[in-house]
């Protein structure tokens, strides 16, 4: 199985200049996103089986990665660069 790379540059890279701008002037988005590759690291390190979770315990990670790039993405779209 070949691993899909899954962070927020990968996924939207057509935003790349609004996601730093983001990092660097909005707390939230900058604590979405820590968490958002905090999560998507935990998921990696299952896939490649360098940690171990159930099935269950890794639906709900992939859940909550899926829940923040969402509101990551909302974000995105609507930031007004000043």
């Amino acid at each position: 199985m070949e691993l899909q790379a899954h962070d927020l540059h990968n996924e939207f890279p057509e935003y790349h200049d609004r996601i730093h701008a983001l990092k660097v002037s909005d707390g939230h988005f900058q604590r979405l996103f820590d968490r958002y590759h905090e999560v998507n690291r935990h998921v990696v390190r299952i896939e490649v089986q360098a940690e171990l979770a159930t099935g269950p315990e890794l639906e709900d990670l992939k859940k909550e990665r899926l829940k923040l790039k969402d509101a990551l993405f909302d974000m995105l779209q609507n930031f007004k660069p000043a």
